[in-house]
């Protein structure tokens, strides 16, 4: 069925101001028009796309076949602004419950913009396997028996062969077999990869989504953006992190730093230092395995790299994933991680989740609780338990459902490293105090990027503060939630804030729309967007006492290192944040503020 593209729409500069709604059980195609006073008040992206799964799809089961797909670009994707080829992915998660984003680099983003969209937005379930083709002229279902379970890089293969010049996101194996730790990748190794949305995806039995497209993004003031842009690079470019670490190491750089720093996380969070560190470090990485660097759409950092091992070549693996695969699950052999990263991707996995949870197994298993489960240092287990994880094979199968149901399942709760269902990062609390706040009250659960406390704590970005001191955490842990909130809806790299501040996200958002956006009108909209998924996860049934971290990280002391002795002090913080954010002592927004904001009480 062919969508054909109605005319009549709004002349906007940096905005389309068009929705095209998929309906795949009754293949109906439908185009709206997105109003300025919207795209104004929630941007696009992250902010756009929860709006709409608020509205629509309130209290939705994640796998029922109303819960949407949400991609949403933003008014800065497809311009000169650095970084600006994301996108975003919204929809209610099967592994938290709650509501989620995730974010992806690439070109894809760009595709969907040019065919002249803000958001895609998909529902129901198609009677058989099908993958979508949006372009301006129109959008199609084509079958897709042929490529249901095949892996991504044969499905990038063959869809690129039939759609030249497009780009094009998809499920793997796990998506189909409704792991709830199943990534969406894009553009080869790009990935939607937190929170399960894969397993959303497949439960459409939607394939994939296929976008090109040439229409151009109208700038209200070219001059004025390329004046912006180009001081925004001269930050770039003079910056330490996005000049030097991050183009020639890439996210592994933070490895060794922090390992010294004694918040790294190993053998499932029991130590936050691991002897192996320096073996699995992005110093190791360029010099074993690196091939290449590679640069997402429009991007001039250029942190994304191109390796082989195995006799494979890939991408990656990022920070995240040599931790996930390596120190949490006590293995210092670089081959082994590489090849596990390209295994994950090669079956549409979350690197994070999955590594956490066979951590998790790992604990479990010498504790006596899983019998002939694998053990800390089991190289060669990862790849064994990555696959029955995605083809639901074995042990895999129950670790497919993450480790808060894995542990669960066993009475051990306590051993899954994870808030709200999400599997915490390669970040240990104990040693980072408003890090620890900013998973505890992270919207889509254990998630570093919600807040990256990790910039002011130990990077000095925008300043160094004590990572020790509670006091001061609430705040800081707001201002930064709220300005990532509006970040995500631009749709741009977190990598940028490392180099610029706010001022320069907004003076290139007002050159390309023409509206007087300020910082402080950035942070407005962020704070709109937080309290929204905040009330989503209260009207979807989530307990605010769900805002806490595993007991381990509140009871039990680090061992030995530079943070030896400590815990996380979330009692000291949480009510005060509570009251910095205006909800009441339990964590519920308060009347006023969400009246102040606009939102529904």
């Amino acid at each position: 069925m062919v969508r054909k593209a109605e005319p009549g729409a709004r002349h906007m500069d940096g905005w389309m101001g068009r929705m095209l709604e998929v309906g795949l059980e009754r293949r109906a195609f439908r185009e709206r028009e997105l109003h300025r006073e919207l795209l104004a008040r929630w941007l696009g992206g992250r902010g756009l796309g929860v709006k709409l799964l608020y509205d629509r799809a309130l209290g939705v089961e994640p796998l029922h076949p109303s819960n949407p797909l949400i991609f949403a670009v933003g008014p800065l994707t497809g311009t000169p602004a650095p970084t600006a080829g994301r996108f975003s992915l919204v929809s209610r998660s099967p592994l938290t419950g709650t509501v989620f984003d995730c974010n992806s680099g690439g070109r894809w983003g760009v595709g969907l913009k040019r065919c002249g969209l803000d958001v895609l937005l998909v529902t129901g379930r198609s009677p058989e396997p099908v993958y979508l083709e949006v372009s301006e002229a129109g959008a199609r279902l084509h079958p897709a028996e042929g490529l249901w379970g095949r892996r991504i890089s044969e499905v990038m293969r063959r869809l690129g062969a039939a759609h030249p010049g497009a780009g094009v996101a998809a499920i793997g194996p796990a998506g189909e077999n409704g792991c709830l730790l199943a990534s969406v990748m894009n553009d080869g190794s790009r990935a939607l990869g937190r929170g399960g949305l894969g397993a959303v995806m497949g439960s459409k039995n939607l394939k994939a989504v296929v976008v090109r497209g040439r229409s151009r993004v109208s700038v209200r003031r070219p001059g004025r953006l390329s004046f912006v842009v180009g001081e925004s690079r001269r930050w770039i470019k003079g910056n330490p992190v996005t000049a030097v670490g991050l183009p020639r190491f890439g996210t592994a750089v933070l490895v060794n730093l922090m390992n010294e720093l004694g918040v790294f996380p190993t053998n499932n969070f029991q130590y936050s230092r691991f002897p192996g560190a320096e073996s699995i470090s992005g110093e190791a990485l360029e010099e074993k395995h690196l091939v290449k660097r590679r640069a997402c759409w429009g991007c001039p950092i250029g942190c994304g790299r191109v390796t082989r091992a195995g006799g494979h070549q890939g991408e990656g693996p990022e920070y995240e994933t040599l931790w996930s695969l390596g120190a949490q699950c006590g293995v210092d052999d670089l081959e082994k991680v590489v090849e596990a990263n390209y295994l994950c991707n090669d079956l549409g996995l979350d690197t994070i989740s999955a590594g956490s949870v066979i951590g998790c197994c790992m604990e479990m298993t010498e504790r006596g609780l899983v019998e002939g489960g694998p053990r800390f240092g089991d190289a060669d287990a990862l790849l064994d338990l990555l696959e029955g994880m995605a083809m639901g094979w074995g042990l895999g199968r129950e670790l497919a459902r993450g480790s808060r149901r894995f542990a669960e399942g066993r009475g051990a709760v306590e051993y899954a490293m994870q808030v709200k269902g999400l599997e915490l990062p390669a970040y240990d609390p104990r040693g980072l105090q408003g890090q620890g706040l900013a998973f505890a009250t992270s919207n889509r659960g254990g998630c570093h990027l919600r807040a990256y406390l990790v910039g002011p704590e130990v990077l000095g970005i925008p300043k160094m503060v004590d990572r020790n001191s509670t006091l001061d955490k609430p705040g800081l842990t707001i201002f930064a939630q709220n300005l990532n909130a509006a970040v995500d809806s631009l749709v741009l790299c977190r990598f940028l804030q490392f180099a610029l501040s706010d001022e320069y996200l907004a003076r290139m958002l007002e050159a390309v729309t023409g509206l007087p956006f300020k910082a402080v009108d950035l942070h407005r909209v962020g704070e709109r967007i937080w309290n929204l998924e905040r009330l989503y996860n209260l009207r979807c049934g989530m307990d605010p006492a769900e805002d806490t971290l595993p007991p381990r990280l509140l009871r039990d002391p680090v061992a030995e290192g530079p943070a030896a002795g400590r815990v996380v002090l979330l009692d000291e913080m949480l009510p005060l944040y509570y009251r910095a954010r205006g909800w009441d002592e339990r964590g519920v927004p308060d009347p006023r503020k969400l009246a102040s904001l606009g939102l529904p009480a």
